[in-house]
């Protein structure tokens, strides 16, 4: 190919010191903006670069500085918006300073984790910011840490990791939450969540999510203030898809002592959870309570509109990105990642149950 675009793309720092008149020493340690050169030189080069419109090969830079200017994020669902959300707040950070993102997805899958890692290892990225899939299963992420390689780990802790983690406290979410429903006479409360298990949730289960294990926590302490026992049973796990939601919603509903009020762990759900009491033909909140986690715009649309717990999203992936980057500066006092906290808003869709369930 003899065009242009092509010429431009195969320019090289030969070309440039050539254009520049200077050796080919000098125009790589000014376009890489390392070791001594004269204002006049690199002057003369950054003009050259622009002239030939020079792009520097990143790999071959990376190699020489030990810099990829490239962050890594892992997380377990890009189509839950919180992950969306939480994502654009670290690229927009990232990109202030100078950083690129690649963002892989594990489907919360431990196993993808663990190559997602590698992969971004393999590509030298400066720094991970990882969601971990599971809270407890985290060798491999102690390995990147012990290794040195900056690590922030995102809405989730890791037993026994110690590193920056930008997370909500979701017990204490939980527990306020949980005792709103108790306060509105639910005491049939069900919990639907993703987390993926071998069998079915029994009391004392140890959930591999820190996340799900602290709303699980909140939940019995919120039911324990009020001398009342967790419903265990309605406490539902492995929630995937749109169907397997659905269906485990119309179980919950359409059972002897159906739930009174429902708590979707995160806004996929919740949508799917809407769509199915809608198609039971039960109404919320009169037949039905619903609270859930995220606060989205389609919640405020909905009739009523959906009572929410809402999370500082976007800020927290603003934070881990601040996180990391201060790590990979290398900066000496680094400044405490800070504290996020959820908020409960109520809107249209608790009210006391039709029905008292078992145990009022």
């Amino acid at each position: 190919m003899n065009s242009d675009a092509s010429r431009r793309r195969d320019v090289t720092v030969a070309d440039v010191a050539r254009a520049a008149q200077v050796s080919k020493a000098q125009a790589a340690r000014a376009l890489g903006n390392y070791g001594a050169v004269s204002d006049d030189v690199r002057e003369r080069v950054l003009a050259a670069a622009e002239e030939l419109e020079y792009r520097p090969n990143e790999l071959a830079r990376s190699m020489n500085t030990g810099k990829s200017h490239t962050i890594g994020v892992v997380v377990g669902d890009i189509e839950n918006p919180h992950f969306g959300l939480a994502t654009r707040g670290i690229t927009d950070t990232a990109k202030r300073s100078g950083f690129n993102v690649i963002l892989i997805n594990t489907d919360e899958d431990t196993e993808a984790e663990i190559d997602a890692v590698r992969v971004l290892l393999d590509k030298r990225v400066d720094g991970l910011i990882v969601a971990p899939a599971s809270s407890v299963e985290t060798q491999h992420l102690r390995r990147v840490h012990e290794s040195g390689r900056p690590l922030v780990l995102l809405d989730r802790k890791a037993s026994g990791l110690d590193v920056d983690t930008v997370a909500v406290d979701m017990e204490g979410i939980s527990h306020d939450s949980t005792s709103y429903l108790i306060g509105a006479g639910h005491r049939r409360i069900a919990f639907v969540s993703t987390l993926k298990t071998d069998e079915p949730y029994r009391d004392g289960m140890v959930l591999d999510s820190s996340q799900i294990s602290d709303r699980r926590d909140g939940m019995k302490r919120a039911f324990d203030e009020a001398g009342l026992n967790l419903p265990d049973d309605l406490i539902r796990l492995n929630a995937g898809d749109n169907e397997s939601i659905k269906k485990i919603t119309r179980e919950l509903l359409q059972r002897p002592d159906p739930a009174t009020a429902i708590i979707a762990s995160d806004g996929l759900i919740g949508l799917s959870v809407v769509e199915a009491i809608q198609e039971l033909g039960l109404r919320i909140p009169d037949d039905v309570s619903f609270l859930m986690y995220d606060d989205f715009a389609w919640t405020r649309l909905t009739t009523p509109p959906l009572t929410v717990i809402a999370q500082p999203v976007y800020d927290m992936g603003v934070a881990a990105a601040a996180a990391l980057i201060r790590q990979i500066e290398g900066r000496k006092v680094p400044a405490a990642v800070p504290e996020f906290t959820a908020e409960l808003i109520r809107r249209g869709s608790v009210a006391a149950p039709r029905v008292t369930g078992v145990g009022n």
